[in-house]
């Protein structure tokens, strides 16, 4: 665990529901924090579940979705606001449909950052297995759930994380996860620098590489996220450990991701796996978390 104190009294905890959120894995990663982190860095926040469990006081966290980002600038800066925004949402089927076809309409981009986190809050805790997925187009079109009694306005959770992202030092970035870290690096020959580094964690929790077909999820961004993206990906950890910075990452327990990080320590972990269009594809699985340090 880190050594220094967590900066809020409120409970804090994700807000949104994921696909692959790491709640459930929490007590396998703890075992896996270096004991001191002044730097924190996620370059997929997506649910955000590590990032509200360790609450650095210093970190850099990036989504390429726009709208994820917006949610989290939106609970920092206007979290009452966004309250009573979400007070007027209906638990309905039709209304449902009339929400999620409003980034469809040119008008959309009108909408004020306000209305469009309440909309995308509402779509997840309303939408069908709480899944985030957008379209090539990069518009929500996850179902209706069909949930009697969806919790879409948890106050006491957004004024909590609210609390914590007005106390720390949190920049958010909107853009590619390998772009997300370029002021990562070392200045040359500069040993304050590398001394910043030494206590500076990268973790990484991109779309997980798909065990079958009926598992591949990786609609939360438009562009997707297939071997070429894992190799990208796994090309920056080989970057980030030979600048001397510290990265842990999740993935899928398979040959591909195995062979891939051969050269890391590699340690598999027991997960639930709940989202799948095959109900048989749901249930216990194994993912690995991988680690260039000891």
């Amino acid at each position: 665990m880190p050594s220094q104190a967590k900066l809020t009294l409120g409970k804090v905890q994700p807000l949104l529901k994921w696909a692959g959120g790491k709640r459930q894995l929490l007590p396998f990663i703890h075992k896996e924090i270096p004991p001191q982190i002044e730097n924190y860095f996620e370059p997929f926040i997506g649910g955000g579940a590590l990032l509200f469990d360790l609450q650095p006081k210093n970190a850099i966290v990036n989504d390429v979705n726009a709208e994820i980002i917006n949610v989290y600038e939106t609970v920092r800066e206007e979290s009452e606001a966004l309250i009573r925004s979400l007070k007027k949402f209906k638990n309905e089927e039709d209304y449902f449909y009339r929400i999620r076809e409003k980034d469809r309409n040119s008008k959309y981009r009108l909408l004020s950052k306000v209305d469009r986190a309440a909309r995308i809050i509402y779509l997840n805790k309303t939408c069908y297995n709480g899944l985030f997925r957008v379209n090539k187009l990069g518009q929500f079109n996850a179902p209706y759930g069909f949930y009697k009694n969806p919790s879409i306005v948890n106050e006491d959770g957004i004024r909590a994380v609210s609390e914590y992202l007005n106390t720390a030092n949190i920049h958010f970035v909107n853009g590619d996860f390998e772009a997300a870290l370029e002021g990562i690096f070392p200045v040359k020959n500069s040993t304050q620098s590398r001394k910043k580094l030494a206590h500076t964690l990268v973790y990484f929790d991109p779309p997980y590489f798909p065990l079958s077909k009926t598992s591949n999820f990786t609609g939360y961004a438009k562009d997707g996220f297939g071997p070429e993206e894992q190799v990208r990906l796994k090309n920056l950890c080989d970057k980030i450990h030979f600048a001397g910075v510290k990265f842990l990452l999740s993935n899928s327990h398979c040959k591909f991701i195995c062979d891939l990080y051969s050269e890391y320590k590699i340690i598999q972990v027991p997960a639930m796996r709940s989202i799948n269009s095959v109900a048989a594809g749901r249930g216990k699985i194994s993912e690995v978390l991988i680690k260039n340090y000891e």
